[in-house]
């Protein structure tokens, strides 16, 4: 086959017209070009005449075609004819995992969900036959949109002519590698996939193994140093994870999620003593869609905000409004029955006659696509994961429908959410959600009577909390005295669901609070 090196201005195909040479190597070059027919930048890989492994690439590009995970790179064109061969694919913006650690580690727990989606992705991949083989710092990519990008799929390994015996081993590994990575800022094992070095500096080591994570870097929990270990087949005594499956599910296993910011509202998602409820500390992800990975910032940190009332102010008259509750209750408690004198036995209330604030598992959990044209059919919005929000386990998750163009449903209708029956009424105190780690739902915690999945339903609940631009986990405080069987966790828009145009809110665990 004859091929051609193209220059900046060639225009490709009739509509691909090349701009910048983002990168090469002996044989073949990379470009930022425009897609003319849809006016969106792309990525062309142009070849030099005699190019060796022309088909290899041509092959593996097909076969990544047809992958249709949003947070793999997508390979839009291949052309393959006698003079002008080329492969268009997805043109990723943001910054690759290399840039973010030009600052330094990012934040374990961050550093965790970053590779559990990229764990993910490549399951996926492998499950169609396709790995990628070929891992480095450039592969893994944090988009505009927030979310993660694997690229060179495939195609990268064939550029360089590698190889595996074990696909998946050799993905576990590369995935390895970029997890202590992210831990640490050094690169362990050598020279990276296809030869060259990453721009980080090598891991120290001892007896010819890298150092673990945590005896390079301060403040990594135990859990994630084991599995990276493990994923690298360093860690001695431990089953090795030999599968992107078995990591991602390992990774995700010693999540909580990182914690949204706290809500504005004094003391709303803060215990007593200040800090956020719910698992870990706060990780906190800069608006500009970059992850604000150097370490968890307390709310006095965040710049520019309006501050509540005094720590001190909030705690005296969290203090006193206990106390008259409390006395109310005693009072309550051990009143005699009624009539003349009062002289009879003390009234013996349960403490949930009594009103008092527990804990109230709920008996069932359904999607509720009330606005759908198709909301007769309960698995519109997963309805059969439902139950994984108060099975208690931080792994399992409930998501919605995935939406594409833009976070409100891609224009299709104005919410969705999840209904809990709680089996009896109920008033609310508050309503906690562990929410997928990436910020930007908005969300409503609606009460009510019915559950039947018709727009009219929606008019009869009662709005008592919300929150916007949410994700970790989130604590909705309730004042409202409304009561009902069913509680709503009612979406209005959509956080971003590994970059690009896919939208999608998941939920792994609920904890309801509250009095029959």
């Amino acid at each position: 086959m004859s091929t051609f090196i193209s220059e900046p201005g060639t225009r490709l195909g009739g509509r691909y017209r090349l701009e910048d040479r983002v990168s090469a190597s002996s044989g073949w070059s990379a470009w930022k070009a425009i897609d003319e027919t849809l006016a969106r930048p792309v990525t062309v890989l142009t070849f030099a005449p005699g190019f060796p492994r022309v088909s290899e690439v041509m092959t593996a590009s097909r076969a990544a075609s047809r992958l249709t995970d949003a947070r793999l790179a997508q390979v839009f064109d291949v052309e393959e004819d006698w003079d002008h061969a080329y492969v268009v694919v997805e043109w990723v913006g943001g910054d690759s995992l290399e840039d973010l650690l030009a600052e330094g580690p990012l934040d374990p727990r961050l550093a965790a969900e970053i590779l559990a989606q990229g764990a993910e992705a490549l399951t996926s991949a492998h499950a169609a036959g396709v790995a990628h083989l070929c891992l480095t710092p450039q592969s893994l990519r944090w988009t505009q949109g927030g979310g993660v990008k694997i690229a060179g799929l495939g195609v990268d390994a064939a550029l360089a002519g590698m190889t595996a015996e074990d696909p998946a081993l050799a993905d576990t590994r590369g995935l390895g590698r970029l997890l202590y990575a992210a831990l640490t800022a050094h690169w362990p094992g050598g020279a990276r996939p296809g030869g060259g070095w990453p721009a980080l500096p090598p891991a120290p080591e001892v007896d010819g193994h890298p150092r673990s994570p945590r005896q390079v870097r301060a403040g990594v929990p135990a859990a994630i140093d084991d599995i990276t270990c493990r994923a690298l087949f360093e860690h001695a005594g431990s089953d090795p994870i030999t599968t992107p499956a078995a990591l991602a599910d390992a990774l995700t296993s010693v999540l909580p999620a990182p914690t949204a910011p706290p809500p504005a509202a004094p003391a709303a998602g803060f215990s007593a003593d200040d800090t956020p409820t719910g698992p870990g500390h706060a990780v906190y992800w800069e608006r500009d869609g970059r992850p604000g990975g150097r370490g968890p910032r307390s709310r006095d940190a965040m710049p520019g905000e309006r501050r509540g009332a005094p720590r001190g102010l909030v705690l005296l008259v969290t203090v006193l409004v206990l106390a008259a509750a409390a006395l109310g209750a005693w009072a309550f408690m051990h009143r005699g029955p009624a009539g003349p004198g009062g002289g009879g036995q003390p009234s013996h209330r349960s403490s949930t006659q009594a009103g008092t604030v527990g804990t109230l598992p709920p008996a069932s959990a359904h999607g509720f696509d009330a606005l759908s044209s198709q909301s007769a059919d309960p698995s519109n919005e997963n309805d059969d994961q439902a139950l994984r929000v108060i099975d208690n386990n931080p792994a399992t998750a409930w998501h919605t429908q995935y939406y594409l163009g833009n976070p409100k449903f891609g224009g299709l209708k104005s919410g969705t959410g999840l209904i809990l029956d709680m089996g009896k009424q109920v008033r609310l105190a508050s309503v906690t959600v562990t929410f997928g780690a990436i910020p930007g739902a908005d969300v409503r915690i609606e009460l009510g009577n019915s559950n039947a999945r018709a727009p009219a339903t929606l008019s009869q609940f009662t709005t008592v909390a919300r929150a916007g631009d949410v994700g970790g986990t989130y604590t909705f405080t309730v004042h409202s005295q409304a009561t009902g069987r069913y509680v709503l966790i009612w979406f209005t828009k959509l956080p971003p669901a590994g970059g690009g145009n896919r939208f999608e809110a998941k939920i792994y665990n609920v904890v309801v609070k509250g009095a029959s």
